[in-house]
């Protein structure tokens, strides 16, 4: 194995994963390095493997597959598959995985995302730390080498995700599905084809050059092409995949967007009428109205920082059936508490066939407040222009969950710093527009000001 450096592994250990331009920065000899390190982790006598489509995927799960069998490791190599279907295998198999993916970024990214058994998730302060130390040493082989096996998961994972939604009371539905080439054309026709659902599916092709657009769906211009198809087919939903097909975005019958929040407090209301007074987790960027929501139907709002880490962990300390966050995860007790896309989608979809209106309808008691989105501005001394920021807004109510959130009676916001650049994110929720406008504009100014630069 070649010599790394700790430089070369701070580039591409993040707070939840790996991720860097292959092979500058991520490559053959650090993805077998970083196998051997993540077998000698766990211990684990096998571990799984899932890969997305893009063109390095391939080489780097050989990779990684010789560095966990060299130190002794099994490995149960499951192919191409969504990060979700990985989750899926760690939670029926009860075996960590490691998922090859970068996700929405680029093509020439790619990743590792790992799980523990049970799809328990391992993040910089449950485990990721550890694995990258280990990375750094040059670990011998162990005494005997692991064997590799292969496995096809997709149908009991198909299986899996058709326990949330009723079937056969569904009413016809149409869909249109933008996958972007990425992993969401492997499982989402798979899932679809077992419903009552007329299926308008685009850039269906597994293609990790992403050749029609950026396989990145919070993007507004990469979701151009599902609104057209939305309105030329008159769907009743659009839903918009990522890379590793981990989230889902969604459109309406009228071709407009539908935030996370809203996503979130549809699921939310869905999950309490199975359960109901069960508890409910949601991040702190998420809207007003998802505890309002959760309340109004019987539910337990539990609010959290934002990251499926500790999501997931709340999740577990507090039972909660179902967590959801803006950026367009959602998590799920029953499916090991990892994140689905396509399981959000199954429960809309559901939801969907039970009502006598369109899914704006069903959204319009949702539409309480207006929202900023998030916005990043790259700024030098994160924490001083937070705490600078909280003096002058010293007369709103104040918490330190994750960054800083000051709420006042008719809007809100929150400014947290990013883990990997140095980026303050601002969202901001307002009861109008132009309230919205004015705060947003005044949150700027106190980040960008004083020398930030935007």
């Amino acid at each position: 194995m070649r010599l790394v450096s700790a430089a070369d592994l701070d580039r591409i250990f993040k707070a939840y994963d790996v991720r860097g331009v292959v092979p500058d920065e991520l490559d053959d000899s650090i993805a077998r390095r970083i196998g051997a390190a993540f077998a000698e982790w766990t211990g684990a006598p096998r571990i799984l493997i899932g890969r997305d489509c893009r063109s390095s995927s391939p080489d780097l799960a050989a990779a990684l597959a010789e560095g966990m069998t060299a130190r002794g490791a099994g490995v149960v190599d499951i192919g191409l598959a969504s990060t979700d279907l990985l989750y899926f295998a760690a939670g029926s198999l009860d075996l960590p995985g490691v998922m090859i993916t970068a996700s929405h970024n680029p093509r020439r990214y790619n990743g590792l995302k790992f799980c523990l058994s049970g799809a328990r998730p391992v993040g910089e302060e449950t485990g990721l730390r550890e694995i990258r130390a280990l990375t750094e040493k040059d670990l011998p082989p162990g005494e005997h080498r692991g064997v590799v096996e292969h496995r096809d998961l997709l149908p009991g994972y198909v299986d899996h995700v058709l326990t949330f939604v009723d079937a056969e009371r569904m009413r016809p539905l149409t869909v249109a599905v933008d996958t972007a080439n990425g992993m969401g054309g492997l499982v989402a026709p798979a899932v679809l084809e077992r419903l009552p659902v007329t299926l308008h599916h685009l850039f269906p092709e597994l293609d990790g050059t992403f050749p029609n657009h950026p396989a990145d769906p919070i993007d507004p211009e990469n979701q151009r092409w599902l609104r057209a198809a939305v309105t030329e087919h008159h769907a009743d939903v659009g839903l918009a995949f990522d890379g590793d097909a981990d989230r889902v975005f969604l459109i309406d019958e009228g071709a407009q967007d539908v935030s996370g929040s809203l996503v979130t407090a549809l699921v939310a209301k869905a999950m309490l009428a199975r359960e109901p007074g069960a508890t409910i987790i949601y991040n702190l960027i998420c809207s007003w109205t998802v505890p309002e929501v959760i309340r109004e139907n019987g539910g337990v709002p539990v609010r959290t920082r934002v990251g499926h880490s500790f999501i997931k962990q709340v999740m577990a300390e507090t039972g909660a059936i179902f967590g959801g966050e803006h950026s367009g995860h959602y998590y799920f007790r029953d499916n090991y508490r990892a994140d689905s896309g396509l399981i959000a989608a199954v429960v809309v979809l559901g939801q969907l066939s039970d009502a006598a209106i369109p899914l704006s309808g069903l959204l319009a008691p949702f539409r309480r407040y207006v929202a900023s989105g998030e916005i990043n501005s790259r700024v030098d001394d994160q924490q001083g222009t937070i705490e600078a920021i909280a003096s002058a807004l010293a007369d709103g109510r104040q918490d330190r969950l994750d960054g800083l959130t000051v709420e006042f009676d008719d809007w809100w916001c929150n400014v947290r710093p990013s883990n990997t650049e140095p980026l303050l994110r601002l969202n901001v929720e307002a009861r109008t527009d132009e309230l919205l406008e004015e705060k947003t504009a005044m949150m700027l100014g106190l980040i960008r000001g004083g020398g930030a630069r935007t």
